[in-house]
């Protein structure tokens, strides 16, 4: 990797962004910009978990208080309007509902009520409740990805996994006229005690039972694809209590060659609520979170998996199928501007190593959500994940190297032949960079008055939902051929429609 003269930090990512410094403009040419690779056109997708679908507790928002981890909450109501217009406007994507609620989900397809949980399982999915899942999806333009129960429930004499839920799923969605695209066996297998599984439980018994899970699942329909292992935390997050956590190359050498799609999950900490009291070796704090060691996590956890996939399932195209900036529910600053510039590099950084899809660990849920989970109102991450799909296409550009303060990515341009899409990232808070284009552009500049605002401005103008929640229009600022000046903590989307890129169709 090449390095400049004169500048202190690198970033570790590969052919990633290029340095902005202040006396000299940087130039670029998004004609000659080669292309690098194709992500999926659902790459920006997202997950809205079991345990939302049924109602059950959730990550208590820090703003509420310190009167505990968790808060009860009802099912997620997914005919809301609001919440399809949003989720619509993502479009197209894929949703995953899974997460830990998913492991040990018993699925009720009679019409009258259960008065308790059956022994086995933790939670309660109604036909009701998945038949709203399926038309949720078909409205906002998504495929469907999701994973089954494993607990002591579905399991036979010997201990072995059975498709009994799995299998009344299946037929649900069918008779619902719905789909599933994809799934996981379960979600993190790699912890089993947290899907309600025995100490006992290993490798050599995961291989046993996603034997029999991949025969029932391609019996189902051919063209499913069985994604996995759907594993976290291995590459980051030291083990936290007393479940055991198991390696997750030893559950790829009992099962490989096994997947469609290889996935894995990535949370660059804890979060504050769960570290609470304690030091803070996995960099929670929000002054760091502006740091290039800390964007460069996700970058990390990348080449970990991407080892792995080439040892054990090579070729396989990758999914991150749960990411958000910390786990346990994000940070307090994960619902505010200071979060955005971690997402939208995260975002590049891993289009850039050729994942084909990364969801967010939910749509409208916890402080990392899209959208509060009480209004559903768009929060900043939103706003950018919104215009990122407007303009960054599926084809990923080379944009240069690397340096530290401003970072500089390009996708083609959505749908515009020929068109390129350049993002921006200022990381100062102090400095503004300067880029000079040899052709016309629209900015579109998202800056906020402080980072922990959970309002942000386009051009200058405050985003917000309109008159039956209508998205505001998304202006651009037109600038000639010349250098462009970027504001301190500033993110800003470039299209240049008349870059004739040959790369871009």
């Amino acid at each position: 990797m090449r390095k400049a003269p004169g500048l202190l930090g690198i970033c570790l990512s590969v052919m990633a962004c290029a340095s902005l410094t202040k006396p000299v403009p940087l130039s670029v040419n998004p004609a000659q910009m080669a292309k690098l690779r194709v992500v999926d056109e659902r790459f920006l997708s997202y997950n809205i978990e079991m345990a939302e679908v049924i109602g059950a507790d959730a990550w208590l928002p820090y703003e509420i208080g310190s009167g505990g981890l968790f808060e009860p909450r009802s099912p997620i109501d997914l005919s809301n309007s609001r919440l399809r217009k949003l989720a619509e406007a993502l479009g197209p994507a894929y949703l995953r509902v899974s997460g830990r609620g998913a492991n040990q989900v018993y699925f009720h397809t009679g019409e009258v009520p259960l008065r308790k949980v059956p022994r086995g399982y933790e939670g309660i999915l109604t036909r009701k409740q998945w038949q709203g899942v399926l038309d949720f999806a078909l409205a906002v333009n998504a495929k469907l990805v999701t994973s089954f129960a494993v607990s002591s429930g579905v399991r036979d004499a010997k201990g072995v996994w059975t498709p009994k839920e799995a299998r009344k799923i299946f037929a649900a969605t069918q008779a619902g006229g719905g789909k599933i695209f994809a799934a996981e066996f379960f979600n993190e297998p790699n912890r089993p005690a947290e899907a309600g599984l025995s100490r006992g439980y290993d490798a050599a018994a995961y291989g046993k039972d996603f034997a029999v899970f991949k025969k029932f699942l391609k019996a189902q329909t051919p063209e499913i694809a069985l994604v996995g292992p759907a594993s976290g935390g291995e590459d980051m997050i030291p083990t936290q209590g007393p479940a055991a956590v198991l390696r997750v190359e030893d559950l790829l050498k009992a099962t490989s060659p096994g997947v469609d799609i290889f996935s894995y999950h990535f949370y660059g900490a804890l979060s504050q609520r769960c570290v609470s009291g304690q030091d803070d070796p996995l960099g929670t704090r929000a002054e760091a979170a502006l740091a290039e060691e800390w964007f460069s996590r996700a970058e990390r956890a990348a080449a970990f998996y991407q080892d792995l996939r080439d040892r054990y399932e090579p070729g396989k195209p990758i999914w991150v199928t749960e990411t958000a900036d910390a786990a346990c529910g994000g940070n307090p600053w994960a619902s505010t501007f200071r979060d955005s510039f971690r997402y939208v590099i995260q975002l590049s950084q891993l289009a850039l190593r050729g994942v084909q899809a990364r969801f967010h660990s939910a749509l409208a849920a916890s402080d990392y959500g899209l959208l509060d989970s009480h209004t559903f109102l768009p929060r900043p991450n939103y706003w950018v994940s919104l215009l990122w799909r407007r303009w960054m296409g599926s084809v990923v550009l080379d944009a240069g190297e690397v340096r530290e303060g401003g970072h500089l990515y390009a996708h083609c341009l959505r749908d515009v032949p020929g068109g390129v899409a350049l993002l921006v990232v200022n990381t100062s808070g102090t400095q503004t960079l300067r880029l000079r284009v040899p052709m016309a552009v629209d900015r579109y500049t998202l800056t906020a008055l402080k980072l922990e605002d959970t309002v942000v401005r386009l051009n200058g103008e405050e985003l917000k939902l309109g008159l039956n929640d209508q998205l505001p229009n998304l202006d651009g600022e037109r600038i000639a051929r010349g250098p462009i000046e970027l504001p301190p903590a500033s993110i800003t989307f470039l299209a240049v429609p008349d870059a004739k890129n040959g790369s871009c169709p």
